[in-house]
């Protein structure tokens, strides 16, 4: 087995490609070393004291690492624990798999709610993230999840290499924005 990485567009993040199917549907984020308890795979990653952040997507695991760490140090630990999950063909999640696991469905995150009367336009923005703007995102590592629409304003939340990460402020400006 050959685990591929590359870079994106956050300096503490790369992106580990197995060759394979990570997560069959959704993504998964894991920002703290509690939250990984969850998963067998993301803990061995936290468990390496050097690791802040792990996010799976579709056939991808995009890893933060702390900050003061290099990556010519971790990157060898963290592709070790990448093959060692892939090819004994462990679960992803406690329990065998993402069924037991609480992730909040599309509309669930919208905690901060919709204005009334705002249905077609929050249609229309949902769309154009599914469309356009979480594949781009995807390719950097990482997912973007809606909020909400209040007063004009789209909520968003921005996760695994794309959490924290200094072009983020760029992504939303310039890229959803216009």
């Amino acid at each position: 087995m050959f685990i591929e990485t590359e870079t994106t567009p956050n300096p503490a993040t790369l992106k580990f490609l197995p060759g394979q199917q990570v997560m069959p549907s959704g993504t998964r984020d894991f920002a703290t070393p509690e939250e990984a308890e969850a998963s067998p795979l993301a803990q061995a990653l936290f468990d390496t004291g050097e690791v802040t952040g792990v996010f799976f997507g579709s056939d991808f695991v995009s890893v933060t690492a702390a900050p003061g760490v290099a990556w010519p140090d971790l990157k060898p630990q963290v592709v070790s624990v990448l093959l060692d999950h892939f090819i004994s063909q462990a679960p992803l999640f406690a329990g065998g798999d993402a069924s037991g696991i609480s992730v909040p469905a599309e509309d669930e995150e919208a905690e901060l709610g919709d204005d009334e009367g705002t249905e077609e336009v929050v249609a229309q923005i949902k769309e154009l993230i599914e469309t356009r703007v979480r594949p781009a995102v995807a390719n950097d590592g990482g997912d973007i999840r809606y909020r909400g629409f209040r007063s004009g304003v789209v909520f968003l939340q921005m996760q695994g290499a794309c959490s924290g990460c200094p072009s983020s402020t760029a992504t939303l400006k310039h890229g959803i924005e216009s």
